[in-house]
């Protein structure tokens, strides 16, 4: 059977919790691979809703093992809280049914105290952050400084890495005129909670070799969306992690080739969170119309999302860069009743039409988008479960739409509940 990753193809916010937690209950395995706790995922079932951010979104599912991968960066106290605050609901979590990577990199207190004091700053661009350390984290593991889950089993070494991370956290500090790390605190800190988060620790690489091995279905999860991308986004207003499915390989310690079938999802529309360029943002009251009936607020942070039309050029270029085999189209409904839908289809640069999104900042920030007007529809597609409950004109919607980004709808999403869900492509067929 193929394994399915499932990556957003925006700039995150797309609804990958929902459909990840469709799709888990055709998985064995859940697998987050990159990212932090600044990723939100909200899942309705039953009426109950669940806000997760490090835990994957299948944990909410009963004999389904969830996986933390290496690639993603972990703040343990951030984690225990979530276990906590999830299973007060009651939802079974245990070493048993979740496991992290023991060398996962750890964030820690002064990780968001830089984040914090960075987006603070006068000076430099400001990201957007949320503040909640990701990004310094990230940083000192490619400067292999990092504290990782199993430096928390070696006290001994542990101590002694402190000190190497401090040398270099302390000289910043400095610089934006606080006092140094009290190092003695840290380590109480790191040893309290150490015995409280390593038995979740496990060698998740070789754990997910031996679920291939054994023939079960594993499902990767991605956190934010694809123009978030370090690599290929909306530099530098982007994450500090490669979001395409390219990292699931990397981000989990399987091999390139345990990726079946890459699922993209994207709205109906587009949103943005933060700084940066939106080509196709709506300013006006059809962007607050879309806000209001999407309930367009960050998952962790609360803020209000930027709303527009959506951006079939910005969505194309995901699908080539991300090796999207089909996409998962969400939130539908919201668009219900507008007389005209707007797509944009490519951009205005300096006199010439582009089909892509330029890698330079100053270009992204000066596209002027190209918009192809499509009719709307007057009834209602909410909770639509068949193609045959959808108006003509919505279907037309989305057949442009798969023409525009070159990828098929294999998925179609028409509320936040589980089941309001039309399958066209079964990503884990044969």
């Amino acid at each position: 059977m193929a394994n399915v990753a499932v990556v957003g193809a925006q700039w995150g916010d797309e609804g990958k919790g929902k459909i990840v937690d469709w799709l888990s209950e055709r998985a064995d395995v859940v697998v987050r691979f990159q990212g932090g706790h600044n990723a939100g995922h909200t899942l309705v079932i039953n009426g109950v809703t669940y806000k997760l951010s490090l835990l994957p979104s299948g944990v909410v599912r009963g004999g389904k093992l969830s996986v933390i991968g290496n690639g993603v960066v972990v703040d343990p106290w951030a984690l225990l809280a979530e276990i906590e605050r999830v299973s007060s609901s009651g939802v079974s979590i245990s070493p048993e049914n979740l496991k992290v990577a023991e060398n996962c990199t750890l964030i820690l207190p002064l990780h968001r105290d830089l984040d914090a004091a960075r987006e603070s700053g006068n000076s430099g661009v400001r990201i957007g952050t949320t503040r909640r350390g990701i990004g310094p984290a990230y940083e000192d593991k490619v400067g292999r400084r990092a504290i990782r889950l199993c430096d928390l089993a070696d006290p001994p070494s542990l101590k002694a890495k402190i000190g190497m991370l401090l040398a270099h956290h302390n000289t910043l500090r400095a610089g934006f005129g606080h006092p140094p790390v009290d190092e003695v605190a840290l380590l109480r800190e790191l040893n309290e909670v150490a015995p409280k988060i390593l038995p979740y620790a496990a060698p998740v690489w070789r754990v997910l070799d031996q679920a291939r091995s054994q023939g079960k279905r594993i499902l990767f999860e991605g956190a934010q969306g694809a123009m978030l991308d370090v690599d290929h986004g909306t530099y530098p207003f982007v994450t500090s992690s490669n979001t395409l499915a390219g990292q699931v390989a990397v981000g989990s310690g399987l091999a390139p080739k345990a990726t079946g079938y890459v699922l993209g999802i994207t709205k109906a529309y587009t949103t943005r969170v933060g700084e940066g360029p939106f080509p196709s943002e709506l300013n006006d009251a059809t962007g607050r119309l879309l806000g209001e009936r999407g309930h367009e607020f960050g998952t962790v942070t609360g803020r209000p999302r930027r709303c527009g039309w959506f951006d079939a050029v910005l969505v194309r270029q995901t699908v080539k860069t991300g090796g999207i085999d089909g996409i998962a189209l969400t939130k539908l409904d919201v668009l219900d009743g507008l007389p005209q839908i707007g797509v944009c289809v490519g951009y205005k640069l300096d006199g010439k039409v582009l089909d892509y999104m330029p890698a330079a900042m100053s270009p992204q920030a000066r596209v002027e988008p190209i918009y192809e007007m499509i009719e709307g529809w007057t009834e209602s597609t909410r909770g639509a479960r068949s193609w045959a409950q959808l108006p003509a004109t919505a279907i037309k919607y989305i057949r442009r739409i798969e023409e525009l980004i070159q990828a098929p709808v294999a998925l179609l999403s028409t509320s936040p509940e589980r089941d309001d869900t039309i399958l066209v492509t079964n990503p884990f067929a044969d």
